[in-house]
């Protein structure tokens, strides 16, 4: 779990977040959600150590991660799992190589458990036979799920997701809203997901904070987004007229946004 208490970040005179505080809990897909500009992506920035919050506390299980030492906080992103909003994966490597990067890098394993590890990752996204491929050859979706297989491939106990459907088509955005939602089960982890993606928040959201001009704003569950009561939460999410009249069809007739679950 990662509590934040308190938390305010500034860059010179602007304030950009103010006073902070949610809950990300573990077993759940936790979204941030919010306009462009809005702090969201500073706040995941701040969750992560690529930024030091102005003051306040970002609370690991209990430890405070903005007061440990730089060699702490190395050690403790090793319990970290990030993905990207471009995937970032090495060109010049193969899929295999790509997902090995980590365990290269922090872990004591020999090349053949690395190479057994790695595999495993790849099964899990459903890329048994890409291992030998370049990024290049693959589709956008593929290397998302890449980088999902990367991410996942030390055991971290927190997965962190900067606008993992950015760029794909919905049916395959679905498919990584599925996968994300598995893995987080699966494993039990604290899963935050940066989006701007409406069938992300409707789909996967169990907890759902939406920030708006570096404020949380509202908090809630995806199935009471449609019925936020939150006027500046409506006009995120039906930003046209043509979508605010589906809103009042949908209330009206009760229907279920909720996507039905493809596998992974």
């Amino acid at each position: 779990m990662i509590e934040v208490k308190s938390l305010y970040k500034s860059f010179e005179d602007k304030e950009v977040l103010h006073d902070i505080n949610a809950t990300f809990e573990d077993g759940k897909t936790n979204l941030i959600i919010g306009q462009s500009g809005s702090g969201k992506t500073v706040l995941m920035k701040n969750l992560v150590g690529l930024l030091s919050p102005t003051s306040g506390e970002v609370l690991y299980d209990g430890r405070d991660f903005v007061k440990m030492t730089k060699q702490e906080q190395v050690k403790m992103r090793r319990e970290m799992g990030m993905i990207f909003q471009g995937a970032a994966l090495f060109d010049s490597m193969t899929v295999l190589e790509n997902v090995m990067f980590p365990l290269d890098m922090f872990s004591n394993m020999n090349l053949r458990e690395r190479i057994h590890r790695a595999q495993e990752c790849l099964d899990r996204v459903n890329l048994s036979d890409a291992g030998a491929k370049y990024p290049g050859e693959l589709s956008g979706g593929m290397q998302k799920r890449v980088a999902i297989a990367r991410a996942i491939v030390l055991n971290p106990q927190y997965l962190f997701c900067d606008e993992p459907n950015s760029g794909l088509d919905p049916k395959t955005s679905l498919v990584i809203d599925d996968l994300l939602s598995g893995i987080t089960k699966e494993f039990g982890m604290t899963t935050i997901i940066n989006t701007h993606d409406m069938n992300s928040v409707m789909g996967i959201g169990e907890s759902i904070i939406f920030i708006y001009k570096g404020k949380i704003d509202w908090h809630g569950k995806s199935d009471q987004v449609m019925q936020s009561g939150n006027d500046h939460l409506t006009d995120f999410v039906f930003a046209s007229d043509l979508l605010k009249d589906m809103r009042n069809v949908v209330i009206e007739n009760g229907i279920d946004f909720k996507h039905k679950k493809n596998g992974a």
